[in-house]
């Protein structure tokens, strides 16, 4: 059977958007990707020219992350703080996201799921943004572009640790 690989980015309502991708790897493989700090400086960097030089997680409800985001080329720092709100691993994340200089327009929800179903994993993320405005700013972003390219190195990373 034959997955797409790349993610899938669809508004919905006024103030969502649903990012769905799949990956050849097992659940908790994948929901460790995105929890665990060693692993996530590898592949969550961007674009080119990025990197992730701070990434903290204290992954419990009510519990705090920090990413700090730097460009190599040109010094820009980009920074976040997430509130985790409920995990039940290896199955879901719900966490709020704001960004240092708030270009979501005050921040977002963010509902993770990690569905098992046999031979990939398939990750659906719910960005709920304060407004309409927010959301289309949002989509309007590299974002997507950005994500991506983090996703395709996820991806090697990935059957690196299958291989091994």
């Amino acid at each position: 059977m034959s997955h797409s690989r790349t993610i899938t980015v669809t508004a919905r309502g006024d103030r969502e958007l649903v990012i769905t991708r799949r990956f050849n790897a097992p659940r908790q493989m994948v929901f460790d990707a995105h929890t665990r700090p060693e692993l996530i400086k590898r592949w969550m960097t961007g674009p080119e020219n990025w990197t992730l030089p701070v990434c903290e997680i204290d992954l419990r409800a009510g519990g705090k992350g920090r990413y700090v985001w730097h460009n190599t080329k040109n010094g820009a720092d980009m920074g976040m703080t997430a509130t985790y709100r409920e995990i039940d691993a290896p199955h879901r994340i719900v966490h709020e996201e704001m960004f240092d200089e708030d270009w979501t327009g005050g921040g977002t929800e963010i509902i993770t799921t990690f569905e098992d179903d046999g031979e990939t994993t398939r990750m659906e993320m719910v960005i709920r943004c304060t407004s309409k405005e927010a959301r289309d700013n949002i989509l309007k972003s590299p974002m997507s572009d950005g994500m991506e390219q983090g996703y395709a190195r996820l991806d090697r990373q990935l059957a690196e640790r299958r291989a091994a």
